[in-house]
Order: structure tokens, then C-alpha cells, then sequence
């Protein structure tokens, strides 16, 4: 409990209301930041996937034309690696393939911004857990000195 206390002078936190909205604030920041972290890995995964289908996309093409040429031919076996990339493109609805180095600066973008958040999502963490922690000892005080009351009340 004294920790709490010092806690809660060091902060200069001097009501119950001020203490959650601190916790509400602490809390709230640190979602936000891991949904933005979160965003960024969906996007990274998509682009690797996205960059996989590029590249087989394009190293099949010949193939693929050739397949086409010989009257569909069962003999080429990497049809259906160019037919899934191709499936994938349609699935996601683009128009124009966008080039691999588009990706590659765009997911090296993306993992410098995650990796920038990691530190500020940890300090987030951290003081949302001390806040978070302050405020059930304060309840817990409270609720221990009304029991106590009560109890005196009783006899």
C-alpha cells in the first residue's frame, strides 16, 4: 500500500476520478498502439504474399504462353503455379500488378514503423499495468476500510 501512495504523490494524483481517468487514458493508449502494430504485421503478411505471387507469376509466364500455344497442353507442370497466382491477383481485385519494389519499399516501411512502436507499446504497457495496479489497491483499501466500519457499526 505504500507503494501505492508513493505512486499516487509522484503522479500528484490526489482523487479516486483522477486516478481513472489516468487508467482509462494508459489503458486506451496501449490498445491503440497494439492495433497499430497489429495492422502493420497484416499488411507485411500480405504483402509477402503478395510478392510470392508476383514472382511466380512472372517466372511462369513463358511457360504459361507456351501451354497456351500448344493447345493446352497437359504436359506443363507449372500451370498451376501461374493459375493460384493468378487466382490470387483476381481474389484481390488488381487491376495492374504492383511492382516488387513497390512492395519491398512498402513492407521496409512498415517494419521500420513496428519496430519504432515496440519501445513506445512496452512504456505503454508498463505504466498501464503500474496505473492499472494502483488503482485495485486504492479500491481494495476502500473496500477494507468500509468492511472495518461496518464491522465496528455491528458491535
Amino acid at each position: 500500500m505504500s507503494k501505492t501512495l508513493l505512486f499516487l504523490q509522484e503522479q500528484k494524483i490526489s482523487s479516486a476520478d483522477e486516478l481513472k481517468e489516468l487508467a482509462d487514458a494508459a489503458l486506451s493508449h496501449y490498445h491503440e498502439l497494439g492495433d497499430s502494430i497489429k495492422a502493420a504485421e497484416q499488411r507485411m503478411t500480405e504483402i509477402a504474399v503478395l510478392r510470392a505471387h508476383i514472382v511466380n507469376y512472372a517466372k511462369t509466364r513463358p511457360v504459361y504462353d507456351a501451354y497456351r500455344k500448344s493447345g493446352y497442353s497437359s504436359k506443363f507442370l507449372e500451370i498451376p503455379l501461374h493459375k493460384t497466382a493468378k487466382a490470387a491477383f483476381n481474389e484481390s481485385g488488381l487491376k495492374k500488378l504492383p511492382k516488387v519494389k513497390d512492395l519491398n519499399a512498402e513492407y521496409s516501411a512498415l517494419l521500420t514503423m513496428k519496430k519504432a512502436l515496440y519501445p513506445e507499446y512496452r512504456k505503454a504497457r508498463d505504466e498501464m499495468q503500474e496505473i492499472v495496479k494502483a488503482q485495485k489497491n486504492v479500491e481494495l483499501f476502500f473496500a477494507e476500510e468500509k468492511d472495518s466500519k461496518q464491522v465496528e457499526q455491528i458491535r
